[in-house]
C-alpha cells in the first residue's frame, strides 16, 4: 500500500511527462475549462485522455482540476459533457471548489473520487467532516495551517489529507481573494488571477507613510520549501505532498520532483532519524526558482516578516546546464516499463507469446499485482532452407521499437525445422504489446450513464417572505448606535465589535429597538477562533442571538456538530454561484444565502435571487490573510489597528488587523453601492438587502443609512419590490457598483 503520495503539477502534457519520469506518484492537471490556472498550457480533452492512459501505463494517477466556481449555465450545460469521456477513460479524481460542482459530480459520476480544493479554505475537522459526509475522499488543506492543526484534522476525521510542500504562496487564504477580481475583473475563483499581490504598495498609518520596508512588496510571499520538514509533515497526517507550479516550465517540475522523491524515499526507508538533506540539494532547489529565498511557510509559525519578499519578487537563479540536464534525463529520454516474455513456436500449433508487466510500477496499491497477456499468431511451416533458430527469433522479438516497454527477460522455446516470415513474428509481438496495453488500461475504464441524473430541486426550508427588509452588519459600537436609530430590521454583530461578556447587553438593546440580531462569525475560523469560542461559549450562547452569519464550512460544521440552535445565514464567501450550490446550503440548514458578489445582474437572474440576501453597500474584503501588515512594517503590538495600502494608482485600501484571531483584512478603496439601481435589485425579489459597515464612522454610517432607507423603501414592506424602489442621482462619494454590471471572466 502507498504510504505517502508525491503529487506534482502538470501545466502541460510535457510537464506531466517530466513529473512522471522524475518520480511523481500522481499529477494534477487542468483542461481547457474550469481549472484554477486558466493561463497554463492546458491540453484539450483528446490530449487529456492520452495523459490519463500515460500515467496509468506507468502505474501513476492523474487528478483533474475542476476547481473554479461555476456559473449556472456552465454547471448545467457544459460540465457533464466535459467530464464524461475523461471519466470513461479512467480519470482518477477531480479537484473541486464549487459545492454545486461537487453535488453534480456525485450525482452523475458516483464512483469518481472527489478532492476538496484548497480553494474551499479548509481549516479544521468540522469542515472536513462535512465534506466527508458529502462523499469527498480527500481534502486539500489551507496553506496557512500549522502541523498542529493538520494533526487535529487527521485525529478526528478519517479522510485523506493533501498539503502543499513546495512552490508559490498566496498572500490571501485561497478561495477568499477578490483582489484581482475587484481590481481588474480577473477572478482568482475563476482561475484568472492577475497577481496584484506581486506589486509594490506604500503603507500609511493615517497620514504618515511607514518606512523601513525596502521596495514595498508587502503582499508578496517567498516561495514555500519544506524539504527539511518532510518527516514532520508526514507524521502530522499528510498523505499527499503537493508541489505547486502549473505555470512553471517542465524542467522546474522535473527538478523539484526529483529531489522530493529522493528525500521522501529516504524517509520511508530510514525514518525521521536517518533523514538529512544535503547542502547540494538545497542549492539545486534554490537554482530552479525562488523569490528572494525560500520560506518554510506556516507549518511552524503563524506569520512573519521573513516570509515576505519585500523587494521585487521576480528574482531567480538560472542554471542553463542544470536545465539541459533535466530536459535530457526526463523529457528527451523515454520512460520504459520492464516486461518478461516467453515465445513458443511449435509444429501444427499457432505461435504463442506471453508477456508479463511487473506489478511494482510507481507506488500505487492497484499496481501490486503483475499483468499477464497471452496471444496467438500464425501456424509455422516446415523450413525449406533456413529454419528458425532461438537466437534469430529472440533478436527479432527483442525489437520493442516505439513502445513503452523494455525486456527484462525473454525466453524462446522453438521446435527444430520450422519457419515463419519476419512479418508474422512482428505481428505476434505487436499483438502481444497491444493486448498488454489494453489490459493495463482495462481496470480504469468506466461507462457513463446515457442520461444525466439530477436530483429533484427542493424548496427552501422556510416560506419565502412577502417583503424585503434592510439588514446591516457592524464591526464597531458607534456603527451599531447609528443602526439602532434606523429602520434596519436585521443586525449582524461582528464578533470583534465587543467582548463576549458584553454581547448580552448589546443583544438586549438591539431587540429593544425591535430588530433581529445575529452574531457574525470571522471569515476564517481556526485555532484562535475556536479557542475564543470555547472560552466564551457560555457568554455567547446566553446572549440571546437569533442566529449566526456563517462565513466558512468550519463554522457551519461546528454549529451542526455542537447542536447550536438559531438561524443560520450564509455570507457571500460561502459561494453559491449556481442553484445546486444554493440548494446544498439550504439542506445544510441555512435559512438564507447571500448572493455571490462576483456575479453580474444577469447571472443573478439566471441563478435566482428570490428569498436570498443581496449586499447593496459596503467595502468588500479583497483579501483576508494570516499575515499582518502591521507586524511586517511596525512590529506586532498585539492591538487591533487600521492601516492603509496605497497602490500605484493612488487608491487607499484600508487594512484592519484583528489580533483576537491574528488575521488581516484588506478592503476595497471604494465601497460597493447599488443605490442607484434599487429598482433593478428589488425586481430580483430578495428577502434582505444588506449594508456592510467596516471602517465607517458613526456619522458616515448615519449618512449611508439615510440614503439607502430612502432608495429601498425606508425598511418597510416593499411590496415585492414592484414600483417602490426609486432610481436616485445622489450616491456614495467614490463608490463602485462592483461586478453588478461587468461580472468576471
Amino acid at each position: 500500500m502507498n504510504k505517502v503520495e508525491l503529487l506534482a503539477p502538470a501545466g502541460s502534457y510535457e510537464s506531466m511527462v517530466a513529473a512522471i519520469h522524475a518520480g511523481a506518484d500522481a499529477v494534477y492537471m487542468g483542461g481547457l475549462k474550469f481549472g484554477a490556472r486558466a493561463y497554463a498550457d492546458n491540453p484539450g480533452n483528446d490530449r487529456l485522455r492520452e495523459a490519463i492512459e500515460y500515467v496509468h501505463l506507468h502505474g501513476r494517477r492523474l487528478y483533474l482540476t475542476v476547481n473554479t466556481l461555476m456559473k449556472e449555465r456552465e454547471l448545467e450545460e457544459e460540465l457533464y459533457d466535459y467530464l464524461a469521456d475523461l471519466y470513461e477513460t479512467g480519470l482518477d479524481a477531480v479537484i473541486v471548489q464549487d459545492m454545486g460542482t461537487l453535488v453534480r459530480i456525485r450525482e452523475w459520476f458516483p464512483d469518481l473520487p472527489i478532492h476538496a480544493s484548497t480553494q474551499m479554505t479548509l481549516t479544521g475537522p468540522y469542515g472536513a467532516a462535512l465534506l466527508k459526509e458529502m462523499g469527498v475522499s480527500r481534502i486539500v488543506t489551507a496553506r496557512e495551517l500549522s502541523l498542529k492543526e493538520i494533526q487535529e484534522i487527521h485525529n478526528h476525521v478519517d479522510i485523506e489529507i493533501e498539503s502543499f510542500v513546495h512552490g508559490a504562496l498566496c498572500y490571501c487564504y485561497s478561495g477568499q481573494c477578490l483582489f484581482s477580481s475587484i481590481a481588474g475583473g480577473r477572478s482568482g475563483n475563476r482561475g484568472r488571477c492577475a497577481q496584484p499581490c506581486r506589486m509594490a504598495y506604500q503603507v500609511f498609518e493615517k497620514e504618515k507613510k511607514l518606512g523601513g520596508i525596502q521596495d514595498g512588496f508587502v503582499l508578496s510571499p517567498k516561495d514555500l520549501n519544506t524539504i527539511d520538514l518532510l518527516p514532520e509533515i508526514i507524521e502530522s497526517g499528510v498523505y499527499s505532498l503537493k508541489i505547486e507550479g502549473r505555470m512553471k516550465k517542465p524542467e522546474y517540475t522535473a527538478g523539484v520532483v526529483e529531489i522530493y522523491r529522493k528525500y521522501l524515499d529516504t524517509y520511508l526507508e530510514h525514518g525521521k532519524e536517518g533523514y538529512h538533506v544535503s547542502r547540494e540539494d538545497h542549492k539545486r532547489l534554490f537554482q530552479l526558482f525562488n523569490r528572494k529565498g525560500f520560506t518554510e511557510g506556516y507549518y511552524k509559525k503563524h506569520n512573519g516578516k521573513d516570509m515576505i519578499t519585500l523587494a521585487k519578487p521576480d528574482f531567480r537563479v538560472t542554471d542553463d546546464t542544470r536545465n539541459q540536464e533535466l530536459r535530457r534525463r526526463f523529457l528527451e529520454t523515454e520512460l520504459k516499463e520492464k516486461i518478461n516474455g516467453k515465445v513458443r513456436i511449435s509444429q501444427y500449433l499457432p505461435a504463442k507469446m506471453t508477456v508479463t508487466l511487473f506489478g511494482n510500477r510507481g507506488n500505487a496499491e492497484e499496481n501490486e499485482r503483475d499483468i499477464t497477456v497471452c496471444v496467438e499468431g500464425e501456424i509455422p511451416g516446415k523450413a525449406l532452407k533456413q529454419p528458425l533458430t532461438k537466437e534469430s527469433v529472440e533478436k527479432q522479438m527483442r525489437k520493442t521499437g516505439g513502445t513503452p516497454f523494455e525486456w527484462n527477460t525473454l525466453e524462446v522455446d522453438i521446435e527444430d525445422g520450422l519457419f515463419m516470415p519476419v512479418v508474422q513474428l512482428n505481428e505476434l509481438r505487436r499483438k502481444a504489446f497491444a493486448a498488454l496495453m489494453e489490459e493495463i488500461q482495462k481496470p480504469y475504464r468506466r461507462t457513463c450513464s446515457k442520461e444525466r441524473v439530477i436530483s429533484a430541486k427542493q424548496k427552501k426550508n422556510d416560506p419565502l417572505p412577502s417583503e424585503v427588509v434592510l439588514a446591516a452588519s457592524v464591526e464597531t459600537i458607534p456603527q451599531l448606535e447609528a443602526v439602532l436609530k434606523s429602520s434596519v430590521s436585521i443586525v449582524y454583530l461582528d464578533t470583534t465589535a465587543a467582548e463576549a461578556e458584553q454581547y448580552k447587553e448589546i443583544v438586549r438593546q438591539i431587540h429593544g429597538a425591535g430588530k433581529t440580531c445575529l452574531l457574525a462569525f470571522p471569515q476564517i475560523f481556526r485555532l484562535e477562533a475556536k479557542a475564543y469560542w470555547d472560552q466564551k461559549k457560555k457568554w455567547i450562547l446566553e446572549a440571546g442571538f437569533d442566529g449566526f452569519l456563517v462565513r466558512s464550512l468550519e463554522e457551519a460544521g461546528m454549529l451542526k456538530k455542537e447542536g447550536i440552535s438559531g438561524d443560520m445565514v450564509m455570507d457571500h464567501m460561502m459561494y453559491s454561484y449556481n442553484r445546486a450550490a444554493d440548494q446544498w446550503f439550504y439542506q445544510l440548514g441555512s435559512i438564507r444565502n447571500t448572493v455571490p458578489v462576483e456575479l453580474n445582474g444577469k447571472e443573478w437572474r439566471e441563478r435566482g435571487c428570490r428569498g436570498e440576501e443581496i449586499i447593496v453597500y459596503g467595502r468588500l474584503p479583497m483579501m483576508v490573510s494570516a499575515q499582518c501588515i502591521q507586524k511586517t512594517t511596525k512590529g506586532c503590538s498585539k492591538k487591533p489597528g487600521l492601516l492603509y495600502l496605497k497602490d500605484r494608482m493612488g487608491n487607499m485600501l484600508p487594512v484592519k488587523n484583528e489580533c483576537r484571531y491574528c488575521m488581516n483584512t484588506i478592503y476595497n478603496s471604494n465601497p460597493l453601492s447599488l443605490l442607484d439601481v434599487a429598482e433593478e435589485i428589488l425586481r430580483l425579489k430578495p428577502a434582505v438587502c444588506r449594508l456592510n459597515f467596516t471602517v465607517e464612522t458613526k456619522k458616515e454610517t448615519e449618512g449611508v443609512l439615510k440614503l439607502f432607507e430612502d432608495a429601498y423603501g425606508n425598511g418597510n414592506a416593499i411590496n415585492n419590490g414592484i414600483g417602490i424602489g426609486k432610481k436616485v442621482k445622489e450616491n456614495i462619494p467614490g463608490f463602485t457598483r462592483g461586478h453588478y454590471k461587468r461580472g468576471v471572466e
